[in-house]
């Protein structure tokens, strides 16, 4: 090849990864992160935690696609960290060496289950979490396809008067979600809140137990258990390790379920 052809080709190539990366990601199976702050995070970022995958994309607040890296939420932004949802990503990007994966994170810290509904306001971070992460799902689904939704909340459900009507509440969020996103059969993975929680609030124990049994009446739903886990000294809020393997155990969700549409 003469040298001025090599120039032109790798000009050519140098646009074509440039158009690229401005254009945005290839097509995405798509997660949505919704619930609260232990979905949002709020471990210490370390280097790992900050280091990008090339198969695995975030929306950022603004609504553009860039490869991820923690924290990724924006619901509360000085105390955002670690989550589940990057180690969630890694984990199936190990398992499935041709997954694109686009993460979508939702989740509002201190949102109780009542203010995932259309219209409710939550004033705490100025936004409505339903609302806001049903627009961001739309968005994030013309790039891809939905795969899955991610829940973990209830801290703020913990209480007597509350507990009881959950399980309904849950099981409507569930419907509502995929309804509105035309999304009948797409997995619904659902969390239990820690131990660290559960010691200090019977009332969490309660919720953990609808958590468990939402998986009876509620269809395509699986719930993982985030016993062993710890908090990070604020007795609220899962550590940067205990974040990133809650994401492994919903990951390891999808595959020993085999809920992914593709090959290995």
């Amino acid at each position: 090849m003469k040298t001025v052809s090599k120039l032109a080709f790798f000009s050519l190539m140098g646009c074509l990864l440039l158009a690229f990366q401005q254009g945005g990601p290839p097509r995405l199976k798509v997660f949505l992160l919704i619930g609260q702050s232990n979905m949002a995070g709020r471990g210490v970022p370390e280097i790992a935690d900050q280091q990008t995958h090339p198969r695995i994309w975030m929306l950022t607040s603004d609504q553009t696609w860039t490869l991820a890296r923690d924290p990724m939420h924006f619901d509360k932004p000085a105390v955002i960290g670690v989550g589940p949802g990057f180690s969630f990503a890694k984990r199936l990007a190990d398992t499935y060496p041709k997954l694109n994966i686009g993460l979508v994170p939702c989740a509002v810290g201190g949102s109780g289950i009542d203010v995932w509904k259309p219209g409710a306001y939550y004033e705490p971070t100025n936004s409505h979490p339903y609302d806001d992460a049903l627009r961001r799902a739309k968005k994030a689904l013309e790039n891809g396809e939905l795969a899955g939704f991610l829940w973990h909340q209830g801290e703020s459900d913990s209480k007597p008067e509350l507990t009881a009507a959950y399980g309904q509440k849950l099981a409507e969020l569930v419907q509502r979600f995929r309804t509105d996103l035309n999304a009948p059969d797409v997995p619904f993975v659902v969390g239990t809140l820690g131990d660290f929680i559960v010691s200090r609030n019977p009332d969490a124990g309660a919720i953990n137990q609808t958590l468990q049994n939402a998986t009876k009446r509620i269809p395509n739903s699986y719930c993982v258990l985030a016993t062993g886990l710890t908090h990070k000294g604020d007795s609220t809020h899962f550590d940067t390790p205990s974040a990133r393997s809650l994401g492994q155990r919903y990951a390891d969700v999808f595959i020993q379920h085999k809920l992914l549409k593709t090959n290995p």
